[in-house]
């Protein structure tokens, strides 16, 4: 799954498994930094990466609080 592409939907990432959300996260975190940086040295050509990339965060952590509240139905109990 790319991420900041319209794979990454709330759909697509509902039917992950929670060490694959997890992994996506680290992903998505990683990509970001990497922007952040080529933004910084002025390498960056686009910029509305930085956005899809923050919103693909974003859409994660819904997702992980979602479940950490079993809420959606798909929701894990702790």
């Amino acid at each position: 799954m790319a991420v900041g592409s319209k794979d990454l939907t709330p759909k697509e990432l509902r039917g992950l498994e929670t060490e694959r959300l997890t992994d996506e996260l680290r992903k998505a975190k990683e990509e970001l930094f990497n922007l952040r940086f080529q933004s910084a040295t002025g390498q960056l050509d686009n910029h509305g990466r930085l956005r899809a990339v923050r919103k693909d965060i974003a859409r994660i952590y819904t997702e992980m609080r979602e479940r950490e509240l079993n809420i959606g139905g798909k929701g894990e109990a702790k």
